[in-house]
């Protein structure tokens, strides 16, 4: 008997075990994420400002364009280093309240943790959307100021990775 307790309760910690180093990887991923994104926006702007800027001028709108690009990316960044960061709190939470042993307030707690321990995958869908989101749309942005590419293409990126933006902060906002 117990030999059957000591494997019953070993595996159910490595599962434990398991659902918070998921939800601390996606945590970390959504961290990268935000700063690959806020790195190379930065980078784009200072670009844009100074080697580009005889460029992008020529352009109607060319320069300003540029800089809604680098906008638009610099904020989803960092958006979703805060969504990263509310990740990592909740898979926290939720394995720090999971050891409450059998008293009734854990019980209580664990039973209002069902709906939020879904809440790491609707942070990390939702980085996931606004970073897809923000490399379609300011990258093809950035693309078509530059005149690289086919128009026909990358024309529609544009308003496609700005409904995954939206869709980001929806998911985050609503998701469960």
């Amino acid at each position: 008997m117990d030999g059957s307790r000591s494997k019953s309760s070993s595996s159910s910690s490595s599962s434990s075990n398991k659902i918070t180093a998921s939800a601390i990887s996606s945590s970390d991923r959504l961290r990268r994420y935000a700063s690959l994104l806020g790195s190379t926006g930065v980078a784009a702007g200072a670009f844009g400002a100074h080697a580009l800027a005889p460029i992008l001028s020529q352009k109607p709108k060319g320069l300003e364009n540029w800089k809604m690009a680098v906008t638009y990316q610099l904020v989803h960044a960092c958006a979703i280093f805060a969504l990263s960061s509310s990740s990592a709190s909740v898979a926290e939470s939720s394995s720090e309240s999971g050891a409450g042993g059998g008293k009734s307030p854990a019980k209580e707690s664990s039973g209002a943790l069902v709906v939020v321990s879904s809440s790491p995958s609707s942070f990390d869908l939702a980085g996931k959307m606004m970073a897809v989101g923000s490399v379609m749309f300011s990258g093809s942005i950035y693309c078509l100021c530059l005149d690289v590419g086919p128009k026909k293409v990358l024309g529609p990126i544009t308003p496609l990775g700005g409904l995954l933006m939206i869709g980001g902060w929806l998911v985050a906002g609503f998701g469960s």
